[in-house]
């Protein structure tokens, strides 16, 4: 859509959560959606990414936890994972800050397993949204 946030540098890891959040309102705006919602990647190698998202409602901004997703297996699938994770939540009827955290969680997830597919189930984004950090395998 040719909007920037302003005072980010996605590059060097330098994310302007106000930027971000003047974008999700424009886009509100412009387009009259019910929900903007955004990735913040702070990329610091390849392998090294810190993780997490906003919800704009049209009122108010919900800010995810972030994540440091290391080492990072496959970025392939994780925008689409936390699109799945969000519009799973607000269909069950989750308000937007547990929505906005389990796409976050979801999409975490995504990035430790190999291909574009997404394929922990709703309990294991649970156990780490509740803090299991582990990296367990518990099935």
């Amino acid at each position: 859509f040719g909007i920037r946030a302003a005072k980010s540098d996605i590059s060097r890891g330098e994310l302007n959560i106000d930027g971000y959040k003047a974008v999700t309102q424009q886009l509100a705006d412009t387009f009259a959606f019910k929900y903007v919602a955004i990735t913040l990647r702070e990329s610091f190698s390849a392998s090294y990414n810190g993780w997490s998202a906003l919800l704009y409602d049209g009122e108010k901004y919900y800010q995810s936890k972030r994540y440091d997703i290391s080492p990072i297996v496959d970025r392939v699938g994780g925008g689409d994972s936390f699109g799945a994770g969000l519009i799973h939540s607000l269909l069950e009827n989750k308000d937007p800050q547990s929505a906005v955290d389990f796409a976050v969680g979801a999409s975490c997830l995504k990035h430790t397993i190999l291909g574009d597919f997404n394929l922990v189930t709703t309990d294991e984004v649970g156990l780490l949204l509740k803090g299991n950090t582990s990296g367990r395998v518990q099935r």
